[in-house]
């Protein structure tokens, strides 16, 4: 007769392992590969198990989000052993920082890793809005071409160039729009003292700019900076790309301005209502729409995952993050 060393009254080392980890609230859904690594160190909880079950509440010691997903201030509140919040995204205006930083609760995002996807995406759509691509490819697709040549578009060389928000992936924008022989101008708080001019009014820059790009951060101190005067300042040849907030440009303004075009163009990543984003835009030729992608390749998102887990597993274990937001 064989005999078993095994109890089942004893906990195995997988039963141990689970037991020691640590209790997350998730808010928002991550692909299965990230989710997987996350259940894999982290015990998570939905907002829903959170409403029916309120006792887990003592039990949460951290939050894992992404940067499109509000966290309620209420929800925080209710949280008394919170210590950690870890957004999947370099932005963090969905947070409520005042509440985290009266807490003490450190709040970490994930930057650097998406500069170069987001810096790409938005050279390609000012090219694609400037050549006017997708009504190219319709117009090849259409049998158009057989009866008519397809009209001339706009250039980028020799444009001048205003970013809004020069940052890092600003800067990144802008070193990857030197080649096309542009003019780069900047609007931020301070002069960097960098190669490219500083212009401190914002409406100044509009006005001295063919196209105007958004990447300054979310938040209630930009919200609606891009209204119906930079835009008016802007003018009918210049054009806006935004690849950093919806809530940066007053979209109202943005589509009055589009359909009387009393500016030339707009390209968006971003809206103030995502996905359900005001229909008015589809109607209209002289506006760009992609579903905010600005970090959609594999090896971002890989990289913001392990970004996004590496903070939450540093954290737990040396008491630190590695990539910690730094409140102001």
């Amino acid at each position: 007769m064989g005999w078993s060393t095994a109890s089942p009254n004893l906990p195995t080392r997988s039963d141990r392992r689970a037991a020691m980890r640590p209790e997350l609230l998730q808010i928002g859904a991550f692909p299965p590969q990230v989710q997987a690594e996350i259940d894999a160190d982290f015990h998570c909880h939905s907002l829903d198990a959170l409403a029916n079950a309120p006792a887990l509440a003592d039990a949460i010691v951290g939050i894992i989000t992404r940067s499109n997903q509000r966290v309620p201030a209420e929800v925080v509140e209710r949280l008394p052993g919170l210590r950690i919040i870890s957004t999947f995204g370099v932005g963090y205006d969905q947070i409520p920082l005042e509440l985290a930083a009266r807490r003490g609760i450190v709040v970490t995002n994930t930057p650097d890793v998406l500069n170069a996807a987001v810096a790409e995406l938005c050279v390609g759509m000012l090219l694609s809005l400037l050549r006017d691509l997708p009504r190219a490819d319709r117009f090849v697709r259409e049998g158009l071409w057989r009866q008519a040549p397809f009209p001339l578009a706009v250039s980028l060389a020799g444009k001048r160039v205003g970013i809004v928000g020069l940052g890092r992936i600003g800067k990144e924008i802008a070193r990857r729009l030197e080649p096309f022989g542009v003019t780069l101008a900047y609007h931020g708080r301070t002069d960097q003292r960098l190669a490219w001019r500083h212009e401190p009014d914002l409406l100044a820059l509009a006005a001295d700019s063919d196209i105007l790009i958004v990447s300054a951060p979310g938040g209630n101190g930009t919200a609606r900076m891009i209204d119906a005067r930079v835009l008016a300042a802007l003018g009918p040849q210049g054009y806006l790309v935004n690849v950093a907030r919806g809530s940066l440009v007053d979209e109202a303004a943005l589509i009055e301005a589009l359909q009387g075009k009393t500016i030339a163009g707009a390209a968006l990543d971003v809206y103030d209502n995502e996905p359900a984003i005001d229909e008015r835009l589809f109607a209209l030729e002289n506006v760009l729409l992609t579903p905010h992608i600005g970090s959609a390749t594999h090896e971002t998102r890989h990289a913001m995952a392990q970004l996004t887990l590496d903070n939450l597993r540093t954290f737990f274990r040396e008491g630190r993050a590695l990539t910690p937001v730094v409140f102001e």
